[in-house]
Order: structure tokens, then C-alpha cells, then sequence
């Protein structure tokens, strides 16, 4: 029997005021009825409402979970913009208070662990409801419910399919690359190893960036390589099992020049340890900081290629191209709008209880295409037969 959902509020706790939070959270102080900024400190929360012209029409707090907690009603939504470690325990109290949660993060295990509590309580749990995870799986689910109206859930076929995701400078400069998120966490991500399959096999890169490849986005080249685990999205995306893959790869994007430019982070990758990396993060995230005068881009580029036994093919392709302005970087436009379209839903009582993520079906990935079209995430459309 399914569970119904904790009937939502009206108020939505928005935890975290960093460099993915943006327009959305201007978004959902139209849509809710009340919205709480917390962040380290209430002046700095406060500042983050100034910046982002919400000054008066989001609630400033000071965040710690236990102050957090003292403020939870039933039906609540809680937005976790934390780091993803800190994830599970939030969860954990917006289960015992009957709150919902959103992240725009990967579902870790200690997440998953908690769902079926989750589900049980009628709480809703929205995850990789962001840019990447996020759009990448509208774009993904959409494609491939094309390409099965098109070539059919039944024929025999190969595919290929990428998906490739990056926040770049607007304006390359020698580095190729600023930082719009924690370079700690763009270190780490380069020392985990990559699954995906590539000429119809299975393949480990223990170090992804040797596994660098040139990759033409709409006339342009760029520098490609796989990241985390890509299988198990061959399932989430529900490809069809008549057809094998040729090439399953999500991974991530940089400019030309990336690998060259990057050599000497890459030594140190190879031989440092946990306490080295961190002090080359820092090191880093004050030679090549996003200032304000600065202007980032975030492309993301998701392909699907069909070849059936009987002759018949389908190829399509989504493109996101944007760059950031003076009010807000592409990165936070992209990450907070998706996640508070998620919000929405949640406030609408349209999300069942239980584990969600940006895409379970083809006709929510279209649904929240164009809802995110129409809130300003411009995108393309590919289609070729």
C-alpha cells in the first residue's frame, strides 16, 4: 500500500548560501509560503538575501541542525545546499519530524539507507535534482524515450550514448579552468576511479584524466573524460534490453587545452596524499578564484546514436550553453532553478513519498523541460533521423 504523502506546508528551509544557490531561491520565495535562508551566521544569511535582491522576503537564521529542528513542522521542505556528507543526518531529522527533503547531490548509501523510513513516515525525498546530476537525466530520459518510439523497445540495436557536463571560464585563460565550486571536491572527483562502457566493454580508469578525449560540441572541441560510475545509469535510464551499448559514458567537460595545462595537478594526484591534496586545493582556489568580474559557462552535452540490426538508426542530442552574468553565475541559474522546480513539486503534493530523483519517467523529464524552459534554462534540441 502506498503511503501518502505528509501533506506540504507552505514553508521551505533553505540551508546553505554558497555558489550554487541563485535565482531559484527567488523562485520559491514566489511560490511558498514562507522561505528560511539559513547559512553560517544570520548576518551572512542576511547578506546572501541582499545579494540576491531577497532582502525582506526570505527569513535570515543562523544554522546549526539543532536550531534547524527547533524550527521543523510537519510537512516542511527542507533544501540542503551542504556538503554531501552532511546530507544523511538531516535527513534522518526531517524523517523523526515528518519534513520533506531535497538535495541536488548523487543518492549516497547513508541516504539510501534511509528511504524506506522515508517512504513510511510519507515523507518525499528529492535527489540529483540539479545541473549534473539533474538536467543531464531529463535530457537522457528524453532521448531515449525517442529513440524507442523510433526504433522500438523489441528490436535488436546498438547504442551510444554520452552525457558531458562542465563549468568552465567564460574567458579561457591559462589554467583553463576557475573555480565555481570546492576545488577540494573537483581534486577528489580525478582521484576515484571511472566505470563506463566504451566499444562494447566494460571499462575502469583508475585515473580518469588518462582517459582524455577530444569531443566536438556544436562546431567547438573540447576535452572529455569519464566520471564516477557510469553503469548503472544504463538501468535508470531505462534502455531497452534488446539493445547493447557500444559506448555508455557520463563524464565530465573541459576545454582544449585542459590536460596539457593540468599536467603538474596531475603529478601531484598521482603521489600526494589526502592532506597534500587538500593544501593544493587551497593553493589553488586562491591562484584561479571565479571574482565578480569573472563570467563562467556550463555546457552540457547529452547524445544518443541507434543503430537497429534491420538497418533503421536515430541519433538526437541536448545542448546547454550558458554563461553567467552580473546577477548570478550560469552554475547557480542552472543548479538552484532545477532544484527549485523540484521544491515546487514537492509543495504541490505532485511527489510521492520515498525516494525521488530529477527524472524517474520520460513524461516528467518532458514536463520539467519545459517548466525550465519557461523559467529561463535556455537548451537545444537535436533530432536526426
Amino acid at each position: 500500500m502506498t503511503t501518502d504523502p505528509v501533506p506540504a506546508s507552505g514553508t521551505v528551509h533553505w540551508i546553505g548560501a554558497g555558489l550554487s544557490t541563485g535565482s531559484g531561491l527567488a523562485a520559491l520565495c514566489d511560490s511558498a509560503e514562507r522561505v528560511r535562508l539559513w547559512h553560517r551566521t544570520e548576518s551572512r544569511a542576511a547578506d546572501a538575501l541582499g545579494r540576491l535582491g531577497l532582502a525582506g522576503r526570505a527569513e535570515p537564521r543562523a544554522y546549526t541542525l539543532s536550531a534547524l529542528t527547533a524550527e521543523l513542522a510537519p510537512g516542511d521542505v527542507v533544501v540542503s545546499m551542504l556538503p554531501a556528507p552532511e546530507h544523511a543526518p538531516l535527513l534522518a531529522e526531517c524523517v523523526r519530524l515528518g519534513a520533506h527533503f531535497a538535495c541536488s547531490s548523487y543518492v549516497s548509501e547513508a541516504v539510501l539507507e534511509q528511504v524506506p523510513a522515508a517512504e513510511k513516515a510519507g515523507v518525499v525525498v528529492l535527489t540529483e535534482a540539479g545541473l549534473d546530476p539533474g538536467i543531464d537525466h531529463l535530457f537522457a530520459h528524453d532521448l531515449v524515450a525517442r529513440a524507442r518510439d523510433a526504433i522500438g523497445d523489441e528490436t535488436p540495436a546498438s547504442y551510444s550514448l554520452t552525457s558531458y557536463c562542465g563549468g568552465v571560464p567564460a574567458e579561457p585563460n591559462d589554467f583553463t579552468y576557475r573555480f565555481s565550486w570546492a576545488p577540494a571536491g573537483v581534486l577528489n572527483a580525478l582521484r576515484s576511479p571511472a566505470r563506463y562502457i566504451d566499444d562494447g566493454a566494460e571499462t575502469v580508469a583508475e585515473r580518469p584524466w588518462e582517459a582524455t578525449r577530444r569531443h566536438v560540441v556544436d562546431g567547438e572541441t573540447f576535452e572529455v573524460y569519464p566520471n564516477r560510475d557510469s553503469v548503472p545509469f544504463v538501468a535508470q535510464y531505462g534502455l531497452p534490453e534488446a539493445w547493447s551499448a557500444r559506448t555508455f559514458v557520463r563524464g565530465t567537460l573541459r576545454l582544449e587545452g585542459w590536460l596539457r595545462a593540468w599536467d603538474a595537478v596531475f603529478e601531484e594526484l598521482k603521489r600526494g596524499d589526502d592532506t597534500r591534496i587538500a593544501e593544493l586545493a587551497r593553493e589553488l582556489a586562491a591562484r584561479y578564484p571565479t571574482t565578480d568580474d569573472d563570467r563562467d559557462r556550463v555546457v552540457l552535452a547529452v547524445s544518443l546514436d541507434v543503430r537497429s540490426a534491420t538497418g533503421e538508426s536515430w541519433s538526437g542530442g541536448y545542448l546547454l550553453d550558458l554563461v553567467g552574468d552580473a546577477r548570478e553565475s550560469a552554475m547557480a541559474r542552472c543548479v538552484s532553478r532545477t532544484l527549485a522546480l523540484g521544491v515546487r513539486h514537492v509543495l504541490d503534493g505532485s511527489l510521492p513519498p520515498g525516494l525521488n530523483r530529477a527524472a524517474e519517467t520520460a513524461a516528467r523529464s518532458r514536463q520539467w523541460l519545459r517548466e525550465l524552459a519557461r523559467d529561463g534554462v535556455e537548451f537545444a534540441l537535436r533530432v536526426d533521423r
